[in-house]
């Protein structure tokens, strides 16, 4: 584990920092809030890799258990972010989610149905729903638990 850490983990973090920060720069996101919102969307993918190596389940439990953590911790962290700079949560969450973007397995759904392969097609097509779902269920669990927070803070 401690070796992961050292290697993969902290080589996984810059890279997510650089693909969320590059996307924040893309979307034309306020200077102040590019390396904060960068920081947000590497602390999801280091939580969503994480528990890839460290869950004992199957790869789509993997999958869905991973996304939905990390989205929480996006979700979170993006509301914080945005009180800290007094900004919309939004400039945080959008760049933030791009690590978790389920790309590779929509390029795969297409390419199984063009070469003819309607089962693999179908299996990468329900992981693709699945990731979309339990980050949608991430981001509203996390807006409930910030919305508590800030009750319970303002009270």
């Amino acid at each position: 584990m401690l070796h992961w850490l050292l290697t993969t983990g902290l080589l996984q973090l810059i890279l997510a920092y650089l693909a969320t920060a590059g996307f924040g720069v893309l979307l034309n996101i306020p200077r102040r809030a590019v390396n904060l919102s960068g920081w947000v969307g590497a602390a999801g993918w280091f939580t969503y890799e994480l528990l890839a190596v460290l869950l004992p389940v199957t790869e789509d439990a993997k999958l869905a258990i991973g996304n939905l953590v990390a989205a929480i911790v996006i979700g979170i962290a993006s509301g914080l972010a945005a009180r800290y700079k007094h900004m919309p949560m939004i400039i945080f969450n959008i760049p933030s989610l791009v690590p978790l973007v389920p790309g590779g397995q929509s390029y795969r759904v297409v390419r199984n149905l063009v070469t003819g392969n309607p089962d693999a097609a179908t299996h990468y097509f329900v992981q693709v729903v699945i990731i979309a779902g339990v980050i949608a269920i991430g981001f509203l669990v996390a807006e409930l638990v910030n919305r508590i927070a800030w009750r319970l803070t303002n009270t």
